[in-house]
């Protein structure tokens, strides 16, 4: 199983991650929508919820059940300020049209009940330096169990250039609540400048999973079960959208147990 796929940028809705089309996660699914000067698109939730990020650029929003966000967005890229993020429930049509440009990227999750449509601002977004050097990185959390959605959980996080991030490497693949929850996850990569990297390791105990790949511009990473983690090169600003979905919203994960001492030295904030 190939777990790293690469979005080709176009205008329109291009699927990357969809639930039995050649992808391992059962309960998330990851699109991407990109719009120039007067084009608009119409995305349809279907039986899912969904949190559309905008990465850059705006967008006038509509959703079919007569809320209208007006113009959402304006940050240049993902390396300036944080992000609005649009919420809709299942069984919506979200209509995006813009004058100059956008680019958004889209979670869905299954959803068995209804929800309310939200605009989340950058005022609502939530900032933390989690870890600390070798390992730190600032994390916005934008879709969480404080908004509408029910089983999405959804942020961006910027590692310091040569620097590791989700150290100790954790896992959510178990029903083990309050401890550790199963929750499905995909990394979203971004650079600056543009031709920088990222290796991106997933494993699991035995290894009968143990792949590593150098990750670069508009790559994504799934994570159906298993242990995490990234380093990123030196000298580049990185970034990754990350995206989870489970019955449980949160950081509801275990770390690798041969590594979890680190957490007792340094003192990491657990979510890290």
């Amino acid at each position: 199983m190939e777990y790293r796929k690469t979005y080709h940028p176009k205008s329109g809705v291009t699927e990357l991650c969809t639930i039995g089309k050649d992808s391992s996660l059962k309960m998330l699914e990851f699109y991407m929508i990109e719009l120039h000067k007067d084009e608009s698109a119409v995305f349809e939730t279907k039986g899912r919820e969904a949190a559309f990020v905008f990465l850059s650029g705006n967008a006038y929003v509509k959703v079919d059940d007569g809320t209208d966000f007006g113009f959402v967005g304006g940050r240049k890229s993902v390396f300036e300020g944080k992000a609005h993020t649009v919420y809709a429930g299942r069984n919506r049509k979200v209509t995006f049209s813009t004058p100059w440009s956008c680019k958004i990227a889209v979670a869905t999750a299954p959803m068995d009940e209804d929800t309310e449509s939200q605009l989340i601002t950058p005022d609502m977004v939530k900032a933390s330096m989690l870890g600390r050097k070798p390992y730190e990185r600032e994390t916005h959390f934008l879709v969480d169990g404080s908004t509408n959605a029910r089983r999405l959980t959804v942020g961006e996080a910027w590692v310091t250039p040569g620097n590791w991030a989700g150290f100790p490497p954790h896992k959510h693949d178990m029903d083990n609540m309050p401890a550790e929850g199963v929750a499905e996850e995909i990394y979203y990569f971004l650079f600056q400048p543009s031709q920088g990297f990222a290796i991106q390791s997933m494993y699991t105990s035995d290894l009968s999973l143990d792949k590593s790949y150098i990750v670069r511009q508009d790559d994504l990473v799934e994570f159906p079960y298993g242990y995490h983690t990234t380093v990123a090169a030196p000298g580049y600003n990185s970034y990754f959208l990350w995206a989870m979905a489970g019955e449980h919203q949160g950081f509801y994960r275990s770390n690798d147990p041969e590594h979890d001492w680190v957490i007792a030295v340094e003192n990491i904030d657990r979510r890290s």
